[in-house]
């Protein structure tokens, strides 16, 4: 397990502004404040972005995708030991926008920890968590589709789906993290995250899409700080 915990993850997904030279600068940003707030976070670029994010700054940064194949023939696939090189220590799997079937998330999760990467799987019910946390990820990211790229924190929305989440997860794999996202926008969003008990969270929109996201992810830094 690479990541440290608590932490914040920031997913860019193929919003403007996140790739190339701005896509760069953005991440100078959050190493910036994560080094003058003492706050652990992890970024999650677009994918062509990923050597040259990793190369020019000390975040843990993770690919956006990862594919179930050995190396061999596979064209347009992702092979997680090109992933490590490149300088990722996680992937993402089977989130609302790129799902994946049950058996090729057993697989992926597989191959990643095989080569190294920690696998972070996405899952939308409890239901579903019980179902993947008998393949072991090193972490369940746990969100409703229909919060993603909302302002309508299940922080704030629906505590007692987060804590029926983790009364799963103590029960069945209690040594796996927790992290939830979805309509996690502010630094209030984070703390209660963490008052109920999760191990990490993260946004996409609230900070790969903000026209000026320092201030916020300066004040989420002070909380997830203040956390560990």
């Amino acid at each position: 397990m690479s990541l440290p915990y608590p932490h914040f993850q920031i997913n860019f997904k193929v919003y403007p502004g996140t790739w190339g030279e701005d896509g760069l600068a953005l991440a100078g940003t959050i190493e910036r404040v994560s080094e003058e707030t003492g706050a652990p976070f992890v970024l999650t670029p677009q994918l062509p972005d990923l050597r040259s994010v990793a190369r020019e700054t000390d975040l843990p940064v993770f690919a956006p995708a990862v594919d179930p194949v050995e190396p061999g023939r596979g064209m347009g696939r992702l092979l997680p030991e090109a992933l490590v090189e490149a300088g990722a220590v996680g992937a993402i799997i089977n989130h609302a926008e790129n799902r994946d079937t049950l058996a090729d998330i057993e697989t992926k999760i597989e191959r990643c920890q095989t080569v190294g990467l920690d696998a972070i799987v996405c899952v939308d019910s409890v239901e579903m968590g019980r179902a993947v946390a008998a393949f072991e990820p090193d972490q369940l990211l746990f969100e409703r589709p229909g919060d993603i790229a909302t302002d309508r924190a299940i922080t704030r929305t629906h505590p007692d789906r987060i804590r029926a989440f983790l009364d799963m997860r103590d029960d069945v794999a209690p040594g796996t993290p927790v992290r939830v996202g979805g309509g996690i926008s502010t630094a209030e969003d984070v703390r209660r995250a963490f008052e109920l008990g999760v191990d990490a969270t993260g946004a996409a929109s609230a900070i790969a899409a903000a026209p000026a996201p320092e201030s916020r992810l300066r004040a989420i830094g002070e909380v997830v700080a203040s956390i560990g």
